[in-house]
């Protein structure tokens, strides 16, 4: 009796719980008809499932939007929204519906939230259709009335058009996110620019950031390389009626997202349906020399150069006092006027990687270089000329009328570039290279006959130079560096009042301060107390002046004063990492996409000291304290007073003299006085679970009791990896990509360092969701015993953790 009862009881329940979804999901097909509102616990879903449209809250908001994301393709508990409706007016809560109305226009709580269509239908309908697009037309009818393809957010998918219909005026730009909370417009946008030779342009408020350079038939010259080996369609579009750009990814198996994201990047991303993920393979900027002007007119970039920035011949700094600062946008000016009445002035030949910037240029069509040279000397204007093959407009000659911009060079430069000079400064250039070349046969002569006496003679200047390095910082000779007055930094300083500390290290203090000239500067200031300070300082100029990257703080200039040693660094607004990790109120302000950017850009600059630079660099202080972080949050490594550097067939050093701060420490390090890349490596992955976990390395009251280490391995072990994240994260994270890093931090702590990765290794494991993740073994350092045992530990055993930086320690 009580058996059929409980299966009557069970039957029931299972019809209404049948009947409770059919009528919640009632809804859940690819069309929205008039008078059919989509409530906010439903959603449209594309005919192949492949995209689903309904109500969403960013992160921990609790705002409400209408929006787009990939119904199958989606990291573990996150939405990968690719269009917002009402970015600009959220919902406070759950009620709200979307309505298709007769007259074919779409309401949100019966506000109209985007431009609908002019002309009214008579049987519209709104469909989402399998490539992301939400269109509006006639029951019996393919042509779109309306479509979201034409009001992109953040997000251009395959098919969308970036650009102008130039018939309606309309403008399809895509325009970063706020924050990953709020979907309003930001400050970050890509579109094409009409003017000169249409582009892609990426810009931050009305600052250009970037840009494409011009069509040249399968991609924009600026664009860096395109992953065509999967198959993809590049098109762009300039005629009387339209200009855009667009891909395809129709017949490939994988689907592509570009992002313009709120850190400041474009970025792009694949999901490779093999492999199931998406993968991130590319951003905008590339790098230093991709950013809009670095030089100013006249200057080139070139990364395999240092410093980066040089004047063209003919050229000399426009600002001589700002240059050594690493300010170089005020860019280079003639050395001789031109003549252009006279017509005098000529041309020299620069190769570099693409063409200038093409907004104040003049195309054109179908003439050859000696006309195109003509054109430009008849016109006093002219600044340059180049022959180029720009889509939709064949084979033609582009002249520029104001100064030249944003000249790169790469390794394999391809664009020919006419610059014109003087006369004078023409035949100054020609009489240097008569000369080098002429010098070139009398210098083999000397090498061959003098190979003796050479090889000595480099032993003695290399012996030589070591004992010069205080007449090299001194004298400015080799790294090119602005040594600045005393009263310049006192005035800037406002006499290091205590009001501009920054902070306090090893070295001694840290002042804010300001140049004359409104540019805001980090000074440090040598401690006349300090024993370590002359190392620490001719580390930091030997080293920082040497290296060139976007995730290393820029030593700007330096000031020898009597005792006085002072080092004046670019200044970094949001200060160190440290706050934001273990103060609860800086804390809150750091969501995991903001943690995830940071470990990413530590683990580059890290790469770029070990691997990428001229120099192989050992830092051996890395910490939260020495991670500073710029207006945008990209993280920067600094203080390089106890780094090292290491020869090419070098693969570990023994000290007795272990530097460095306790919790970060390997422990073939801290015991042995070992270290090596793989000591940075374990300081990157206690790096890496602090930012995870937002708390220190150090103890935590259990059994026994456990540093960070210890507790990220048991949690781990468990099955328990998310209970080790932030609370202060709240629910706006990728399960995936939290468990991965807390996997990769692992790795890098592990005891032993040859189970430890290579911080190549590491950049592919964080930027690749593909790259095989290798189970950790037992973390170093990762308990200490209860007090029973202390009187058993050896005296060099590890208490004492990173609230001391060591200066002197005796490694057994």
């Amino acid at each position: 009796m009580i058996s059929s009862t409980m299966m009557a009881m069970t039957q029931l329940v299972t019809q209404l719980v049948f009947l409770l979804v059919i009528f919640h999901y009632s809804i859940a097909t690819d069309t929205l008809n008039p008078n059919q509102p989509l409530r906010d616990d439903q959603a449209l879903i594309s005919g192949k499932e492949i995209f689903a449209l309904g109500f969403f809250s960013p992160g921990r908001s609790k705002n409400r939007y209408v929006g787009i994301w990939y119904n199958k393709l989606q990291p573990a508990g996150q939405k990968t929204i690719v269009w917002v409706a009402n970015r600009r007016s959220p919902l406070s809560g759950t009620n709200g519906s979307l309505e298709l109305n007769g007259n074919g226009s779409l309401t949100i709580n019966s506000m109209i939230f985007l431009p609908m269509p002019m002309v009214a239908l008579t049987n519209p309908v709104a469909q989402l259709l399998d490539d992301g697009n939400f269109v509006i037309r006639e029951a019996n009818s393919s042509e779109f009335a309306w479509q979201s393809f034409d009001y992109p957010t953040d997000t251009l998918l395959s098919g969308m058009k970036l650009g102008w219909d130039l018939r309606t005026g309309l403008n399809r730009n895509v325009t970063a996110w706020r924050s990953y909370e709020d979907p309003s417009p930001g400050s970050y946008a890509l579109s094409i620019d009409l003017e000169g030779i249409p582009q892609a342009n990426f810009w931050s408020g009305s600052t250009k950031k970037w840009r494409s350079g011009p069509w040249i038939g399968i991609q924009f010259s600026n664009a860096g390389e395109q992953p065509s080996n999967y198959g993809l369609r590049f098109d762009f579009v300039h005629n009387k009626d339209e200009v855009y750009y667009m891909y395809n990814t129709t017949g490939t198996n994988f689907v592509r997202r570009a992002l313009v994201d709120q850190s400041g990047k474009v970025k792009d991303f694949v999901w490779i349906e093999r492999t199931g993920r998406w993968n991130h393979f590319l951003d905008y900027p590339i790098n230093d020399c991709h950013e809009y002007s670095k030089c100013g007119p006249y200057g080139v970039c070139n990364l395999d150069v240092w410093p980066i920035c040089r004047c063209l011949q003919g050229f000399k700094p426009k600002s001589p006092q700002e240059w050594p600062l690493m300010d170089t946008s005020s860019g280079c000016d003639r050395l001789t006027a031109l003549d252009c009445k006279n017509r005098s002035d000529g041309f020299m030949a620069v190769t570099i990687a693409a063409l200038p910037e093409t907004l104040s240029t003049i195309l054109y069509t179908n003439i050859s270089q000696n006309e195109c040279r003509d054109r430009c000397l008849k016109n006093c204007s002219c600044t340059a000329y180049a022959t180029a093959n720009i889509s939709g407009a064949g084979l033609g000659c582009v002249i520029w009328v104001t100064e030249i911009i944003d000249l790169r060079m790469s390794p394999n430069p391809t664009q020919d570039v006419f610059v014109r000079l003087a006369a004078a400064d023409l035949a100054s250039i020609s009489n240097k290279s008569s000369k080098k070349s002429q010098s070139k046969s009398v210098v083999l002569i000397i090498v061959f006959s003098m190979v003796a006496l050479i090889i000595p003679l480099i032993y003695f200047c290399s012996w030589g130079k070591k004992k010069m390095i205080h007449k090299d910082v001194r004298g400015n000779g080799e790294f090119e560096l602005a040594q600045l007055q005393w009263s310049t930094l006192m005035e800037a300083t406002h006499n290091f009042a205590k009001t501009n500390i920054l902070g306090k290290g090893g070295f001694g203090l840290v002042y804010k301060g300001k140049l004359a000239e409104g540019r805001e500067i980090a000074v440090k200031r040598l401690s006349r107390n300090s024993t370590q300070g002359i190392d620490e300082f001719e580390n930091e100029v030997t080293f920082i002046a040497k290296l060139q990257h976007r995730n290393l703080v820029r030593l700007l200039g330096y000031c020898i004063k009597g005792d006085e040693k002072i080092l004046v660094y670019e200044y970094m607004p949001n200060g160190s990492l440290d706050p934001f990790l273990f103060d609860k109120e800086k804390g809150d302000h750091l969501d995991w996409q903001t943690r995830f950017h940071i470990i990413e850009g530590i683990a580059r600059g890290l790469l770029y000291l070990h691997q990428d630079s001229r120099l192989r660099i050992i830092h051996r202080d890395l910490k939260a304290s020495n991670i500073l972080l710029d207006i945008e949050m990209n993280p920067k490594i600094s203080d390089f007073g106890l780094a090292r550097n290491f020869g090419d067939r070098e693969t570990m050093i023994k000290t007795r003299k272990v530097v460095g701060t306790y919790g970060y420490m390997a422990p073939e390090y801290a015991l042995d006085g070992v270290f090596s890349m793989k000591s940075d490596v374990f300081s990157f992955g206690v790096l890496i679970l602090e930012i995870i976990s937002g708390q220190r390395n150090r103890v935590f009251l259990s059994s026994p009791h456990l540093y960070l280490l210890g507790k990220a391995w048991r949690l781990w072990n468990d099955g328990k990896g998310l209970d080790f994240l932030d609370p202060l994260i709240g629910n706006s994270f990728s399960m995936t990509q939290v468990m991965r890093c807390i996997n990769i931090g692992l790795l890098c702590v592990q005891e032993k360092p040859e189970d430890r990765p290579i911080m190549s290794s590491v950049v592919i494991m964080l930027g690749n969701d593909d790259a095989p993740l290798l189970e950790p073994k037992e973390p170093g350092f990762k308990a200490i015993f209860s007090p029973k045992h202390d009187a058993a530990l050896n005296q060099n055993e590890l208490h004492t953790f990173n609230d001391i930086t060591l200066t002197e320690q005796t490694g057994r």
